[in-house]
């Protein structure tokens, strides 16, 4: 099946038009025409090989959304023209313990990753988003909410899923004091979710200049972070903070931001070790500080159907395909509210 999209041919070219192939259509597949797909920091980082492990040619893209064209014999739960979604990962063992329980994105033998990962039904990689359309297994396929637009969907099955699984996982309920750190592609999302669960949202930023914005988005409070005063005004208020930052910081002042019990939840990965934390607060106060990774397959089901119900999306800049380039010198300086996302049927270079 025939694919046209964008791929970095190597770590220093900048993205370019790509002809390339899919897999047939299998028993348990679905092949879905995609509209949207959310333009994530990873892809920038994989597209520059920043983490070492890029394959050439690599088409990135793992928020994905569009209609379903046509299901495999063995596929009940989709139709053709259905809505759905794709995330971060097409596939997984499905026999360790972590797939057993329905956390696919656990898998003991690491999960397959929609682009960069390793195709197992005709060998190779598989190829992302940045695509006309896709095959997926349609375990890995999730059903959007038709009354949501369509573009603001796409990153909620990354950006959207990796806040909501640790919210999930803690617990989080009304009347709880909840901090995020960051108000990125992520941190937005945290606040949005949090908010919706009836949680009062502390946003922890180093810009005073993003305070209107995180109180619109749904923040009862927002805290400089590099302003002591500041700091000590919410010392031993907080049930959970989620660390949406992905670099590296001093994670002291938020373990003593928390009432004893409480959790601080790492989504960011730094490109460098955060500074080793003080274990004295951690002991004195029964604090822990725990890391989660996006969300599995149930979880991102959960949210989408949590965010129609609600009327929660991602805020997003729509571009072109052939904008890739310029919206990710854009995200490298921060210049964007909250995430791009391409729309695939926009005129492009294609």
């Amino acid at each position: 099946m025939k694919s046209y999209g964008f791929a970095a041919k190597a770590a220093n070219t900048p993205l370019e038009p790509f002809t390339f192939t899919r897999r047939e259509l299998q028993a348990g597949d679905i092949h879905i025409d995609i509209h949207y797909c959310g333009v994530c920091h990873s892809d920038l980082h994989m597209a520059r090989n920043e983490w070492g492990v890029s394959q050439f040619p690599l088409v990135p893209g793992h928020e994905i959304v569009g209609r379903v064209v046509a299901t495999g014999s063995a596929v009940s739960a989709f139709k053709p023209g259905d809505l759905v979604g794709v995330g971060v990962m097409v596939d997984s063992c499905g026999h360790c313990a972590q797939c057993h329980d329905g956390e696919e994105q656990y898998c003991e033998a690491g999960f397959t990753a929609t682009y960069n990962g390793e195709e197992k039904v005709i060998g190779g990689k598989t190829f992302g988003g940045y695509a006309d359309n896709i095959v997926v297994d349609s375990r890995f396929v999730v059903s959007v909410p038709e009354n949501l637009p369509l573009a603001a969907v796409a990153p909620l099955l990354c950006a959207g899923v990796t806040t909501w699984s640790p919210l999930q996982h803690w617990n989080v309920q009304p009347g709880q004091r909840v901090g995020v750190i960051g108000l990125g592609g992520l941190g937005h999302m945290a606040v949005k979710l949090a908010r919706a669960l009836g949680a009062e949202v502390v946003l922890f930023t180093t810009s005073p200049a993003k305070g209107a914005d995180a109180l619109r988005l749904g923040a009862s409070e927002v805290v400089v972070s590099k302003d002591a005063e500041q700091m000590a005004g919410v010392k031993n208020s907080l049930d959970m903070i989620l660390d949406c930052v992905a670099a590296p910081h001093d994670l002291d002042p938020y373990l003593a931001a928390l009432k004893t019990n409480g959790h601080l939840v790492l989504v960011g990965i730094p490109d460098a070790p955060h500074k080793s934390p003080d274990v004295t607060p951690i002991v004195f106060k029964r604090l822990s500080i725990s890391g989660t990774s996006i969300g599995s397959i149930r979880e991102t089901q959960q949210m989408l159907d949590f965010c129609g119900e609600h009327q929660i999306v991602s805020e997003v800049e729509v571009i072109r395909l052939d904008q890739v380039e310029q919206a990710f010198e854009r995200m490298l300086k921060g210049d964007v509210k909250y995430r791009f996302v391409i729309d695939m049927k926009a005129q492009a270079a294609l």
